[in-house]
Order: C-alpha cells, then structure tokens, then sequence
C-alpha cells in the first residue's frame, strides 16, 4: 500500500497540473495588439540586458586578466614571453564574447516591429 502511494502522488500531481493547463488555455486569450506590445517591451528590455551584461561582464574579465598578467610580469620579467600569448588569446576569446552577446542584442532588436 505505501509502494503504491509513493507511485499515485507524483502521478496525480502531473496529471492534475495537466489538467489545468489544458483548461486554462482561453482564459489567457487576449488580443494580438496587446500581445505584440507586451512582446516588443520585453524584447527590447532582453536587447539592452544582453548588451549591458555582456559589456559588464567582459570588462570585469579583461580588468582582472589585464591586471594578473602585469603582476605576474613584474614579478618576473623573464616569463613574459609565456604571460603574454595567453593573455592576449585570453582578452580575443573573452572579448568574443562579448561581440556575442551584441550580436544577441541587435537579433533581439529586429524582432521588434
């Protein structure tokens, strides 16, 4: 009886969510107008938040890549061949990144209207 309880539960649980998906389906119908509106302002705001973090986000990881190369090179001059070439290829690779996600932006952006 507890085995069969234990199998019911999460059954019926889906099977009442469902239900109520199935049937909640005309009381979210609205018109188209106020729907692309809704859709235009969420859209732009996903536009400027891909951006804004994108950029925060690649600033703060060049700041702290810049900074851990110039430390490791004043301490010691003689590896600045081997800090070099992975800090640059670490600033390219993050700043794509950072190209990405105004890509995203711009993609976003042509969806509105």
């Amino acid at each position: 009886m507890r085995r069969m309880s234990k199998l019911l539960a999460p059954l019926a649980t889906i099977g009442t969510a469902v239900a109520v998906f199935l049937s909640a389906n005309p009381a979210f119908a609205q018109a188209m107008d106020s729907v692309r509106a809704d859709r235009d302002k969420w859209l732009g705001l996903g536009a400027a938040l891909a951006i804004g973090l994108a950029a925060l986000g690649g600033g703060i990881g060049q700041g702290r890549a810049a900074g851990s190369a110039v430390e490791g090179i004043s301490r010691n001059p003689q590896a600045y061949n081997r800090i070099f070439t992975p800090m640059i290829l670490g600033l390219a690779l993050i700043e794509s990144l950072v190209i990405y996600g105004l890509v995203i932006a711009f993609l976003l952006y042509n969806k509105i209207g």
